[in-house]
């Protein structure tokens, strides 16, 4: 009877073994304000009755008996422990922030450097230039550098090439043809132009002077790149296309529309100061181009004052041959080559009427 006592005491021991194991562990991991809810073990009913038939024994150091509850097996054996999740702190911009100063779009300057001449010709704008200009009224007109008080022009005969009008508005005829004669630097001017020329450089040489011709008969093809070369500079500075296409027609005429292309127009500058801006006016050559070069029968084509006439602005350096008496009719009325041919064209259809 005696070894039956201990066998079932045995017995006892090992199946609280776990349930001791289990409990000390979860104790450990449990608040101490929890504590005293783990003398509590869950069986189901079928475990509940085979230890209700067991003997009640006592071992010493062991956990007391622990309370037998019930449990539905289809339940969770472990309560639901809800867990409160970190409070976190929301910042919310402030909806209002503090305005920011508004800037000023600035444009740069189309002309930043000063390039070479015949790079880039007619290089430093003014203002842009209105649509074609009114009928002129000569005694409203400034006269042109270096000219006399304007007189009422007196219109000699000249043939068509002499006033052949190109600008912005008027393109060079289609089938005009022109017979070139090389200078001494290789560049080519009209023929009927030739002597002139070369007659005026070398008397602006004998006062002292050292002009330059920087441009002269440009083919059709030298424009457009010059032309699309403006734009694309332009365009580079800020311009919107369209933008950029008017302002570089101010400074290097649209293909067809040039000068330059009927050989009677020559780019001069002074060898000491060869850029193509306002300041060519200042210098000894210039000023003494602007003076006698009527004498040979060219005009300063782009006066001052006048590129809302003639389309393209101030160029104190672009020469246009028109022929000796022509030249001094131009220069005598201070008129510029649009307001002349306008004013001529009137005054002969009324003396024909």
């Amino acid at each position: 009877m005696k070894w039956m006592k201990s066998a079932a005491a045995l017995l006892m021991a090992l199946l609280l073994l776990p349930t001791a194991a289990s409990a000390q562990s979860l104790y450990k991991a449990t608040d101490p304000e929890d504590r005293a809810d783990l003398n509590v073990r869950l069986v189901s009913p079928q475990e509940k009755t085979r230890l209700s038939k067991m003997p009640e024994l006592t071992v010493a150091g062991s956990l007391a008996a622990p309370e037998l509850i019930t449990i539905d097996p289809q339940e969770p054996r472990m309560p639901e422990i809800a867990v409160a999740a970190p409070v976190r702190s929301v910042v919310i911009p402030d909806p209002s922030p503090k305005e920011t100063p508004e800037r000023a779009v600035v444009i740069p300057d189309p002309s930043p450097r000063e390039k070479t001449p015949e790079e880039t010709p007619e290089e430093t704008p003014e203002k842009a230039p209105a649509a074609p200009a009114p009928e002129p009224k000569p005694e409203d007109t400034a006269a042109a550098a270096g000219a006399p008080a304007s007189k009422t022009p007196s219109f000699p005969e000249a043939e068509d090439w002499q006033i052949l009008l190109v600008n912005p508005w008027n393109e060079m005829p289609e089938d005009y043809e022109v017979t070139l004669k090389a200078l001494s630097d290789g560049m080519k001017v009209d023929e009927r132009a030739y002597d002139d020329l070369n007659a005026m450089l070398q008397a602006c040489r004998d006062a002292g002077l050292r002009p330059k011709i920087c441009s002269a008969y440009r083919t059709m093809s030298k424009q457009t790149y010059l032309y699309n070369n403006k734009i694309s500079r332009l365009m580079n500075a800020g311009y919107g296309k369209a933008a950029a296409r008017k302002e570089a027609g101010r400074w290097v005429a649209r293909p067809g529309t040039s000068e330059h292309q009927l050989g009677l127009a020559v780019d001069i500058v002074s060898s000491s100061y060869q850029s193509l801006t306002k300041k060519q006016e200042q210098t000894k050559e210039q000023k003494w181009l602007m003076e006698h070069c009527w004498e040979y029968g060219f005009i300063l084509r782009y006066p001052n004052s006048k590129s809302e006439i003639t389309g393209i602005g101030y160029e104190p350096w672009h020469y246009r041959y028109v022929g000796r008496e022509v030249a001094l009719d131009i220069r005598d009325s201070g008129l510029c080559m649009e307001e002349y041919i306008a004013l001529r064209e009137k005054t002969l259809a009324e003396n024909h009427m």
